[in-house]
């Protein structure tokens, strides 16, 4: 790529980064914030729930195909 295409498509990315503040995605972005200690407490542990539930779904899985293959 010769440097006006480069530049042309850094000023469109540039474009379209300029404008996340404002239209449909600036209400979001106000309404952003960090969330405080109990809340983050929270979502850790929902998703550690939904992790071990996940791995404990592939475990059994994995041990039903190990363990009676003839099924499958």
């Amino acid at each position: 790529m010769d440097n006006s295409k480069i530049s042309e498509y850094q000023e469109r990315i540039d474009s379209k980064f300029r404008g996340i503040g404002k239209g449909r995605y600036g209400r979001i972005m106000k309404m952003a914030r960090t969330p405080n200690s109990d809340e983050y407490r929270k979502i850790l542990t929902v998703t550690g729930i939904g992790i071990l539930i996940i791995g404990a779904a592939g475990f059994a899985i994995m041990w039903l195909m190990t363990y009676l293959p003839g099924y499958f």
